[in-house]
């Protein structure tokens, strides 16, 4: 609606609105007042009605007792009819035979004043009232009965009393038929139909505007009766209302009319002009009319008008300055590997280049979705419900926007209406998204499916076309020129790495061509820093695992395990280490040759990985040797997981697909705890090496635990110790103990059986022998916390900033 209807439509509310509210109020005050004053009309007629029949049948009791105290009784029932006490009076017997009747006494039956009977259900004929006749005995000789006769004249003289319509129902059974009324003939039906629907003594109101109400029969008034007054309401108040509303409308509009079209034209010209500037005219001008506000206005619009067209030519010279900038800015991205502070910096530069409110960049991780890697400018921009928007933002691909340019590779821009129900990505009004692909990628794109040199099926979404202009999703426009996908030698779209999304452009509706190049421009630069840091992350990653079995290899071993050394003596912690080496592993290659032996490697490595926490560090330290780092494990829980480990290589022979029969292979390992056998790292993994030959010399698929040297310097540190565990269930440096649970009960210590003790200093010791008790089959209580014997504890610190886990947890 334009300015001046919602002008109009004010004022004709304003002036309109008062004139309706004063009509309903006078209507409806006229219409309770009447209705309140029928009501009482009414009460007072039904009262008067009781009044005048109950005095009536207070005569007629009389007379008849009047009748039966005399001894001759049917001549005092004369006289008393010739005085016109009653119409007529009536004897009879005990046996209920008439031993006297008056003349021209009225038809049976009588209506008996004491209440209704509902054994004469027919029409009213007369009142009357009984006695019991008694001789002078007392015995009971018959009845009297003295009547009134009730004709017209009766109903008459009750319409005259009470000051109201009368009618005589027949026999109060219903209000169809009547016997007598003083209603006339036009209302005498819509009455009775009115009186035939209400219930009780309730006032009801017909269709011509009278109150109608029913009274008896009831004890004391046993007349069915309907009472009716007209309505007092002017004939004429409706349409005289109704007159003034629509003259007072009519005259409303006029005015509303003149008064809009006087306060809008400056508006007017001031929104075309505007108008016009929006399309690029920064000649146009507003005339000026008055010196009021609207006239200040024009002379600011024409003012700023002026102001901007110098504004823009400086603008177009700043923008051509930078993207001359950006090469440099490409360099610098490119040398660095910290890839949020690189997408931070690229978004920074890309909001300030174009004059978006806000922006994200994306990137597409597995699963085919997008996620945010950082944003700005996001807050309050999430649909109502969800006020915080998601942490962080994720799209699937091929959804939304910013899904779709990921999955067809086709920048879009434009406008979201309002209309439009958001699909997960933040509320904006002019959009403009970019994809950006790694340098030189491959045809596929993750969560699409592209057609070389033709349309483009955008999954949950429209089509889009390459190298053109088309649909987008949301409404927008794909890219015309300059603004087609990155593509390969075959024309098919490189492989996305992600989206650089901008919303809301400052000063103008819709983000324009030169938006989309410049921003093209930021997300090639963002290709090659996303690109640079992944092939750094993988060179760093192959630097320090064995391409065969995935572990960590021996360059990677000697910083770990100088870092868990010092962690478990800042902590006073144990650190166990075990060296592991298949017996006769040449013999295997020999055999069955070198894939056979990689084969078998790999799979150890495998089982190896199965055995382990997730904080322990597996390593091959080089050909068939292998090392294991267990953090805060004691040699009772070194030694279970040595044992754990025999049998998973020893139980299980390897298959290889080449031979017929299965690998039989075992392993020996040698332990050696931190600080018992070492102060140093190295130290302690030459004492694992020395128990590893230990072991070998013991007969091999055995392990054996390092002797505690008398020339390593021993410090001993003051650790409280009880006969059950810490709270934390580690184990501390000094004596170890081993946790054994009582049925129900709390874990007691005692020392590991099998293993050495770690004050005395003894030899090493073979594998121990299975035992009954639960927490030595177990090792629970021995290695890290009540949970370290069992696969999937994950317990145990964490080993700080360092490539992630090749092991995964028990």
């Amino acid at each position: 609606m334009t300015l001046r209807g919602r002008l109009t439509g004010a004022f004709l509310v304003v002036v309109l609105g008062p004139v309706l509210l004063g009509a309903f109020f006078v209507a409806s005050t006229v219409a309770a007042v009447d209705h309140s004053r029928s009501i009482e009309r009414l009460a007072v007629a039904a009262s008067t009605v009781r009044t005048s029949v109950d005095a009536l049948c207070q005569q007629l009791r009389a007379t008849a007792d009047a009748v039966a105290l005399t001894g001759e009784p049917a001549v005092a029932a004369g006289q008393l009819v010739g005085r016109g006490l009653a119409a007529a009076v009536l004897i009879t017997d005990v046996t209920g035979q008439v031993t006297y009747a008056s003349p021209g006494a009225p038809p049976m039956p009588w209506r008996d004043c004491s209440g209704p009977d509902a054994a004469s259900p027919g029409p009213v004929r007369a009142l009357a009232a009984r006695v019991d006749l008694h001789d002078r005995a007392g015995a009971l000789v018959g009845t009297v009965a003295a009547a009134q006769l009730v004709d017209p004249a009766f109903v008459a003289r009750l319409a005259a009393v009470t000051g109201v319509a009368v009618t005589l129902l027949d026999g109060g059974a219903s209000a169809a038929r009547f016997t007598h009324t003083t209603e006339s003939r036009e209302v005498r039906d819509a009455v009775l139909a009115a009186a035939n629907a209400t219930h009780g003594e309730r006032v009801t109101e017909t269709t011509d505007g009278r109150y109608v109400r029913r009274i008896g029969p009831s004890s004391g008034q046993p007349l069915p009766l309907v009472l009716s007054v007209p309505s007092e309401r002017p004939p004429g108040l409706p349409a005289t209302l109704a007159g003034a509303v629509v003259l007072a409308g009519l005259l409303a509009v006029l005015a509303a009319w003149r008064l809009a079209r006087v306060t809008t034209r400056p508006l007017v010209e001031l929104a075309g002009a505007v108008d016009r500037v929006a399309h690029g005219d920064l000649t146009a001008r507003v005339p000026v009319r008055s010196r009021d506000e609207l006239g200040r206005l024009a002379v600011a619009f024409n003012r700023m008008t002026r102001e901007t067209g110098s504004y823009v030519a400086a603008l177009t010279s700043s923008r051509d300055q930078l993207r001359g900038h950006l090469a440099v800015l490409g360099d610098t991205l490119a040398s660095t590997h910290d890839l949020q502070r690189i997408l931070r910096v690229i978004l920074h530069s890309a909001i300030a280049a174009t004059g978006a409110r806000a922006g994200a960049v994306l990137l597409v991780e597995s699963g085919g979705v997008l996620v945010a890697q950082c944003s700005e400018g996001l807050d309050g921009r999430w649909p109502a419900g969800d006020q915080d928007g998601p942490e962080p933002l994720r799209v699937p691909v091929g959804v939304g926007v910013v899904g779709a340019v990921a999955a067809t590779g086709v920048p879009q821009r434009g406008r979201v209406e309002a209309t439009e129900i958001p699909t997960g990505e933040p509320r904006c009004r002019t959009y403009v998204a970019v994809p950006f692909a790694t340098p030189g990628g491959g045809p596929a794109t993750p969560g699409g499916t592209t057609a070389v040199g033709g349309g483009t099926v955008i999954p949950g979404g429209g089509t889009a076309t390459l190298g053109g202009s088309g649909t987008a999703v949301g409404g927008g426009t794909t890219a015309g020129s300059g603004g087609t996908a990155e593509a390969d030698e075959a024309g098919a779209p490189a492989a996305a790495l992600g989206v650089l999304a901008l919303y809301d452009r400052l000063g103008a509706d819709e983000f324009d061509d030169d938006d989309l190049v410049t921003l093209r421009t930021f997300a090639g630069h963002a290709a090659v820093a996303v690109d640079n840091v992944r092939v750094h992350e993988e060179a760093q990653r192959l630097s320090l695992t064995d391409p065969l079995t995935g572990l960590w290899n021996y360059r990677y071993l000697s910083e770990s395990i100088r870092r868990e050394v010092e962690r478990a003596s800042r902590f006073g912690r144990m650190l166990s280490v075990l060296a592991l080496d298949l017996d006769r592993f040449k013999d295997v290659n020999d055999t069955y040759g070198h894939a056979a032996g990689d084969t078998v490697l790999a799979e150890f490595a495998q089982r190896m990985r199965g055995e382990i926490r997730e904080v322990d560090l597996a390593f091959r330290q080089g050909g068939e040797e292998f090392v294991l780092l267990l953090p805060e494990t004691d040699a009772r829980g070194a030694a279970i997981v040595a044992e754990r480990l025999g049998a998973a290589v020893r139980e299980t022979p390897v298959v290889v697909e080449a031979y017929a029969g299965p690998i039989v292979v075992t392993v020996s390992v040698g332990i050696a705890v931190y600080p018992h056998h070492g102060t140093t790292g190295r130290e302690v993994l030459e004492a694992a090496d020395d128990a590893l030959y230990a072991a070998k010399a013991a007969g091999r698929d055995t392990y054996r635990v390092a002797e505690i040297r008398p020339d390593v310097p021993m410090c001993e540190i003051p650790v409280p110790s009880g006969a059950v565990s810490p709270p934390d269930g580690l184990p501390r440096a000094g004596r170890p103990v081993h946790a054994q649970r009582e049925p129900g009960g709390p874990a007691r210590s005692e020392s590991a059986a099998g293993v050495p003790e770690s004050d005395p200093p003894g030899p090493a010791h073979a594998r121990p022998e299975p035992t009954d008790d639960a927490a030595a089959t177990t090792g629970e209580g021995s290695r890290a916390g009540p949970d370290a014997g069992r696969p999937g504890s994950g317990g145990g610190a964490s080993s700080g900033p360092h490539p992630p886990r090749q092991s995964r947890g028990r």
